[in-house]
């Protein structure tokens, strides 16, 4: 199965999970609220409904369009995000939705009504004046707009962490052990210059959006971007499992290779990046009341970002620490530079070029 079909299940599981959820909550809101809140407020005895017949329609509906909304989402993501204004992206998308909501309410409520006895007129244009119809609408409003929370707030902090998150596991600094590497632009002053600021910046954004293309295969959370550098994390487990942070960087230089001409053709310049790998235990907290954010306090981010600056010395693209590289078990192609005294540090590090995987 090729990549993008992997990413667009990816799309459709999520959102039918969510959105069967969130729609079988609903069914749970009404059937074992709303008659009961009716019955006590009127006196009157609200005929009961069968009590499969809200679940089976909320769970048709919640998977429908939850594979709907997936498509929808994937192709706007994937093909008019970039082209259009994000005003008009969301205006797109949200039409979109109302019309996918439209489609799939009219074809569920007919089917189900030559099955269940339901009380409703679907005849052309009934949802314009029908109340339940808007009342799911709005349900489906508030409910896109946590479910937008959540998909946000994930690729913000990275899988598992916002979990963490809510449950306050950072309130108080945490110890983890973590891989890190700093990815840096090579040559990015003499870039600028040629290419003014405003295109240069055009320049970077294609090849972040290209990093982004391999993050998620290599299980790296982007911890942050600075200018032209970017700074990804594993937790040393998965930094380990299947030579993800080294494995990355390969990946990322395949994936620009493969757009070399579009680079070329657009910029005249191919980029070309350096990076420093290292591992260990450092503290983790959250930090900030204004804009929360996870901190790393620790020796190892500043000896990953000493490692990456001793690219230009040896000439040479990838180094990392010979710790890590023992830890990883894996046959490279690397070469022992020796041990170095870092900038800023007291004890030497022993270091390694690595030049590809064998």
């Amino acid at each position: 199965m090729n990549k993008g079909l992997q990413e667009l299940f990816k799309y459709l599981w999520k959102s039918a999970l969510f959105w069967g959820f969130a729609f079988v909550s609903l069914a749970i809101f009404r059937y074992f609220g709303l008659n009961q809140e009716i019955s006590q407020a009127t006196g009157q005895n609200i005929s009961s409904t069968p009590i499969e017949v809200p679940f089976i329609i909320a769970t048709a509906i919640g998977l429908v369009l939850g594979i709907l909304f997936g498509l929808i989402n994937f192709f706007f993501d994937k093909s008019i995000a970039q082209k259009v204004s994000l005003g008009f992206n969301i205006l797109l998308k949200t039409l979109s939705h109302f019309l996918a909501t439209v489609f799939t309410l009219t074809l569920i409520l007919t089917l189900l009504s030559k099955i269940f006895p339901l009380n409703i007129n679907l005849a052309p244009g009934w949802w314009l004046t029908n109340r339940r119809f808007w009342a799911a609408m709005w349900f489906i409003v508030l409910s896109s707009v946590v479910f937008s929370f959540v998909k946000i707030a994930t690729e913000r902090f990275g899988r598992g962490v916002f979990l963490k998150m809510l449950l306050g596991h950072y309130k108080t600094p945490q110890e983890e052990n973590r891989v890190f590497m700093f990815l840096d632009l090579k040559n990015s002053t003499s870039i600028a210059e040629e290419l003014g600021y405003h295109k240069y910046s055009q320049f970077i954004q294609d090849c972040f959006s290209d990093l982004n293309e391999v993050v998620i295969d290599y299980n790296a959370e982007i911890y942050q971007y600075v200018g032209d550098e970017a700074v990804l994390s594993w937790s040393y487990e998965k930094g380990l499992l299947n030579n993800n942070c080294i494995g990355i960087f390969f990946a990322f230089e395949a994936q620009r290779q493969q757009k070399k001409d579009y680079y070329q053709k657009k910029y005249n310049i191919f980029p070309e990046f350096k990076a420093g790998l290292h591992g260990g235990k450092l503290m983790v907290a959250e930090v900030g009341s204004v804009k929360k954010e996870l901190a790393y306090h620790g020796d190892v981010i500043n000896t990953s970002a000493r490692i990456q600056a001793e690219c230009n010395a040896y000439n040479t693209t990838l180094l990392i620490s010979e710790k890590l590289l023992k830890d990883l078990q894996i046959d490279i192609q690397s070469k022992f530079l020796g041990n170095i005294l870092l900038k800023g540090k007291q004890n030497e590090v022993k270091i390694h070029s690595v030049e590809s995987m064998l």
